[in-house]
């Protein structure tokens, strides 16, 4: 156990070593034990380094037991020495499913403190079991690379820093520093993708021998930097397929593009167009690729963004003649 309460120690000291005396950072605390683990040990660091610690705990109202929990969790970060500690009631109701909507009403809120507060990190408490889970469920829904990277370890202000922990770790920790952790009852409930992906991981590590879930967070991570290193590539292509910032994407300039490096841009043009994130998905990609093959037509996309093929000139003293096909996205067309 006291192995345990080092390993997360150390995992939060060296997540946080670029930080400052005086900044201030959150902890996104529900009161289970990877979170509470990652409470405690911010709690004892900041002191030794001078920063300002506190926690964000958020009541979904999912039960009377959960919000009960939330009020113990906050308690329990206040005890901790964390300052402040702000319990925040959210409507999770919405679209992208129960949990979809939990994870979007759950952000807003913690960038809603973060900003309160002027924090300069909010530090997340997903472990290597929540990475492996990640991927597991990425391969189930046919993802490409973006979503098999699962989740960086840093993300503007948020960080992860017990990524490279199993779950285990975080347990053991609140057993040695005699913290008692609320075990969410949903947790073991199959009604829920997380918990049958649990499942089938503990499978999959009886069936291939122990290391399963290390390798599937090495793929996350190897595959994030080919994400990264692609959306980058497809940064530059928006660029030179609209080099004066007009909103008229060059489709010869597009179609010229690798399928991998075009369809990324394609997704990337069309979230700046108001298309929700979380909605867009490879065949809202595929369908933008035909309409560029095509040559004539539109397609409608989520958010109320509709794309669609016009000509126009690159030049303004140029004629009909010269004047090239061009996508073009319309935010949010009326009803």
């Amino acid at each position: 156990m006291k192995s345990a309460v080092t390993a997360v120690h150390v995992a939060v000291r060296d997540a946080l070593a670029d930080l400052a005396p005086g900044d201030r950072v959150l902890v996104a605390c529900s009161g289970g034990p990877d979170s509470l683990a990652l409470a405690a040990a911010t709690a004892g660091l900041a002191g030794r380094y001078g920063w300002r610690a506190g926690a964000v705990v958020v009541d979904h109202g999912w039960s009377a037991a959960a919000s009960a929990a939330g009020e113990q969790a906050a308690q329990t970060c206040r005890k901790l020495g964390l300052d402040p500690v702000e319990l925040i009631a959210v409507d999770s109701s919405g679209p992208g499913g129960p949990e979809g909507a939990a994870r979007t009403a759950r952000y807003r809120a913690l960038a809603d403190a973060a900003q309160r507060h002027d924090a300069v990190a909010v530090l997340l408490g997903h472990t290597l079991d929540d990475q492996a889970e990640t991927v597991l469920l990425g391969l189930a829904r046919g993802s490409g690379a973006r979503s098999l990277a699962g989740m960086a370890a840093v993300r503007g202000r948020y960080r992860r820093p017990l990524l490279g922990l199993p779950r285990s770790a975080t347990v053991a920790a609140c057993a040695g520093l005699d913290l008692s952790p609320w075990l969410d009852p949903a947790n073991n409930d199959p009604a829920y993708a997380r918990v049958r992906l649990r499942e089938l991981a503990g499978q999959l590590e009886r069936a291939l021998g122990p290391g399963v879930v290390q390798a599937l967070a090495r793929t996350a991570d190897l595959l994030r930097d080919d994400a990264d290193a692609l959306d980058a590539v497809a940064g530059e292509l928006l660029v030179a397929a609209d080099p004066d910032g007009t909103g008229k994407l060059d489709v010869r300039c597009l179609v010229a593009a690798p399928a991998a490096v075009r369809r990324r841009a394609l997704l990337a043009a069309a979230r700046a167009a108001g298309c929700p994130a979380g909605a867009l998905s490879q065949r809202h990609a595929v369908a933008l690729d035909a309409l560029l093959r095509a040559g004539t037509g539109a397609a409608d996309l989520p958010g109320g963004v509709r794309a669609r093929l016009s000509a126009h000139s690159p030049d303004p003293r140029s004629g009909p003649a010269d004047s090239l096909l061009a996508l073009v996205f319309a935010g949010r067309r009326s009803a």
